[in-house]
């Protein structure tokens, strides 16, 4: 990962100096120039080369055409389309085309695929600035405060999804407080850099086992063990990737949304969404279940609009049937946990016990980790597992 490299801080100390140096005017385009560089170097060294490179002009393509965006605007509907285009032909081309050809050879394979740097959460922020220009909900900023938002390179790699309108506000007045800044966002650089190889790195040794020729040979609780490790792996991996996002935020005086707050001590699903991936859950709300109805319709049809919420979060993350699977899973049991809420509506509210709390918890755990299977596995692996987890 780009964020445990020494590259990265060599770009990342210069930018947030030169940046706190200069004035107004130049703040953005110190962004922007730091986030070209750092695009280009990172997707010739670490990606697809000079094709990975050539991809700028995506970037550039998307902040000419934003100039356009204004209240229902048709540009806004060509920005998403574009933007989901791209999306679909980088990210999802040859699982599309082989869901098209299954059961003989996809003669419309893209050999050579590569995924341009970010691919994934740039486009949900293009996507975020389209609509939310559409609906009047942004203001539309020049165009080096646009380019500055899209060529952040702190949040470009893996998040957390910013949203123009408070990436702006931060832009024209960031923090002016440079000891508390650096003291701050030098500690949580070093927090996640420790939970990346202090923890997740170390629970990859167990990890590694969750395949087709490991779990035959191993007993129940050396499975259970395996998929423990997993969801302590995920976990500490990719919010380690949040803390160094915000801390570097920091260090350019900068507020970074944050991404997770303790999501494994929540006693409900709903509730481990809310503090999983954070940036990522509004973003489906605001921008898939809402438009599709959200809660303000039938049982059915809200049901329907959380599994294919999840559904597309399950293909963000992947694209492969065991993310779709993963996906419906979560999506399951957050329309198990709205029907129990609604059916327990009615009735007197009581205080939780201090052993209801728990089993609520541990249930929420238990079942937030047998979904990480299928995040972990394919699907015939993931089969695998749980046939010899149940019947050994």
């Amino acid at each position: 990962m780009i964020f445990t490299t020494f590259s990265y801080f060599l770009f990342l100390i210069p930018a947030a100096l030169l940046f706190r140096a200069t004035g107004p005017w130049f703040r953005p385009w110190v962004l922007v120039a730091s986030g070209v560089l750092f695009f280009l170097y990172f997707s010739v060294t670490e990606f697809a080369g000079w094709m990975g490179a050539a991809c700028i002009a995506i970037f550039i393509w998307e902040a000419l055409l934003s100039r356009f965006y204004t209240s229902r605007s048709r540009w806004c509907l060509l920005g998403v389309a574009v933007s989901v285009g791209i999306l679909a032909v980088f990210k999802y081309w040859n699982f599309l085309t082989g869901l098209a050809t299954a059961g003989g050879a996809n003669r419309w394979a893209w050999h050579g695929a590569f995924l341009p740097l970010g691919i994934s959460f740039f486009t949900f922020e293009f996507i975020h600035y389209a609509v939310d220009r559409y609906h009047s909900r942004v203001e539309r900023g020049t165009l080096g405060e646009y380019l500055a938002f899209i060529f952040f390179f702190p949040t470009l790699v893996a998040g957390p999804i910013k949203r123009f309108q408070y990436f702006v506000t931060g832009l024209r007045s960031p923090s002016r407080d440079w000891p508390l800044d650096w003291n701050r966002g030098i500690t949580r650089i070093l927090v996640g850099l420790v939970k990346k190889f202090g923890v997740a790195d170390v629970l990859s040794s167990l990890t590694v086992h969750l395949n087709a020729a490991d779990i035959p040979h191993a007993s129940r609780p050396v499975l259970l063990l395996w998929l423990l490790a997993y969801a302590g792996k995920i976990y500490f991996d990719f919010s380690a990737y949040s803390d160094i996002a915000i801390g570097s935020g920091r260090l350019f005086g900068f507020a970074i949304p944050e991404n997770f707050d303790w999501p494994y001590f929540r006693t409900n699903i709903a509730d481990f969404w809310r503090n999983w991936h954070r940036s990522l859950t509004r973003w489906l709300t605001d921008y898939v279940f809402i438009p599709l109805g959200g809660s303000r319709a039938g049982r059915w049809r809200v049901s329907a609009n959380v599994m294919t919420t999840m559904l597309v979060s399950g293909l963000w993350h992947g694209a492969s049937l065991n993310f779709l699977v993963w996906g419906a899973w979560h999506g399951g049991l957050l329309v198990i946990h709205r029907w129990w809420v609604t059916r327990r509506g009615s009735r007197p509210a009581a205080p939780p016990t201090a052993l209801g709390r728990f089993s609520s918890w541990a249930a929420t755990f238990a079942a937030v980790t047998c979904g990480w299977a299928f995040f972990a596995m394919d699907l015939p692996t993931a089969a695998l597992y749980f046939r010899q987890l149940i019947f050994g």
